[in-house]
């Protein structure tokens, strides 16, 4: 699938499952390295912070701590 069909792929407030999607969508653009390079450096302090808690506390919120190893440290 090419980059501008991921575009296509993101549209939110039709469904739960259509958002769903276009979150996944949406967040494997966000983390692309040449878009995180270009934006970090320009992100406030506090910007730079509340994105690292709100990511944080979501993770938090809905996974076990074996998940959080698991699929995030990518630990056994």
């Amino acid at each position: 699938m090419g980059e501008n069909q991921n575009i296509k792929e993101i549209c939110f407030g039709w469904d739960r499952p259509t958002d769903e999607h276009s979150l996944q969508a949406f967040l494997k653009k966000f983390s692309h390295s040449e878009l995180l390079v270009a934006l970090i450096p320009r992100l406030s302090d506090k910007e730079l912070t509340a994105i690292v808690n709100l990511l944080t506390e979501t993770m938090k919120a809905h996974l076990s701590e074996r998940e959080y190893h698991q699929l995030f440290l990518n630990c056994p």
